[in-house]
């Protein structure tokens, strides 16, 4: 991948943490961030020992250290998995203080912690939904980001240019709207404000905060359990809802953060929300097919407009 000059990308010698690395978005930019040379610790709960509420035993942060070791070898770029509870300070003290010995340094935090879908009751009004169900939520989505944080910045500030992505699903506009239900709602808004306070609080330390959403994610359950295809065949998906035609791989979002994690301007964007698809059209870089879908613009104008699903012109 080629920057805007085109020169490689690299981020050969820059230390990342991805929190919440499992699967999804979290694997994809914990693999493309070691492609690129760094080394990344990728975090999460899932092990080849013990499975996370979210009961996918196929994803595990092992199996995304050895894929980021893969997509290192020609870079440098390696991955070390530390099983880590998120929402247990003491178990992220313990990760962000394995880093300072290890490494000296923390050049790049993402915050992509989740896990909270199987608890959303997608149909529910806010006093119908389970209360428990519904802190659980905000337990994962909101406390797990911020106490990751509270122990990563202080190592993250030691450097200049340091990095903190936000991940969440939406951008700042996409979001002004209500994304039901109530408890998902606030979930997802809750990264964007992270990002933009953080970005006012990281700035005299000449570092930088953005939030980053993908767009139509084909994550592993997106394929496998929700439109029953593999990456291979995710066309076929579209007999199902044919707008799953504007959907992204997840690499696509990884690329994304390789290319603000290498960007010598990425102040530029500080405390701004940002899309996978928005930032194709910034740094030149596509999905794996060579396009570049720009989902939360379709979403808008076609989807929920109403109108047919057609994705010319959006990607």
């Amino acid at each position: 991948m080629d920057n805007a000059v085109g020169t490689p990308r690299t981020a050969a010698g820059t230390v990342a943490l991805v929190a919440g690395a499992t699967r999804g978005a979290g694997r994809a930019m914990a693999v493309e961030l070691g492609r690129a040379g760094a080394t990344v610790y990728v975090t999460g709960r899932t092990t080849r020992e013990s499975v996370s509420e979210v009961g996918r035993e196929t994803e595990t942060i092992e199996g995304t250290a050895e894929l980021v070791d893969a997509a290192g070898a020609a870079t440098g770029g390696a991955g070390i998995a530390v099983p880590t509870d998120h929402l247990d300070p003491g178990q992220v003290r313990d990760l962000v203080g394995r880093i300072e010995r290890e490494r000296g340094r923390l050049d790049i935090l993402v915050n992509d912690i989740w896990g909270g879908d199987n608890h959303v009751e997608w149909d529910r009004k806010m006093w119908e939904h389970d209360l428990d169900k519904g802190l659980r939520v905000l337990r994962l989505g909101i406390d797990s980001h911020a106490i990751t944080s509270k122990y990563a910045l202080p190592l993250l500030i030691r450097g200049k240019g340091g990095l903190v992505v936000e991940v969440t699903d939406g951008t700042d506009e996409s979001n002004s709207g209500y994304r039901r239900p109530f408890y998902y709602d606030l979930a997802k808004a809750a990264p964007i404000r992270m990002a933009r306070a953080l970005g006012e609080e990281l700035a005299e330390y000449g570092c930088t905060a953005v939030c980053l959403t993908p767009g139509w994610l084909r994550s592993e359950y997106m394929l496998d359990t929700a439109f029953e295809v593999s990456e291979e065949n995710w066309r076929d998906g579209c007999a199902k809802d044919p707008h799953f035609a504007i959907s992204e791989s997840p690499v696509f979002v990884g690329r994304a953060l390789v290319a603000l994690a290498t960007d010598p301007r990425v102040a530029r964007w500080n405390g701004r929300s940002l899309s996978s698809g928005g930032l194709a059209k910034e740094y030149g870089f596509t999905d794996v097919d060579g396009s570049a879908p720009d989902a939360w613009r379709y979403i808008a104008e076609v989807q929920q407009a109403g109108r047919p699903a057609d994705v010319t012109g959006y990607r």
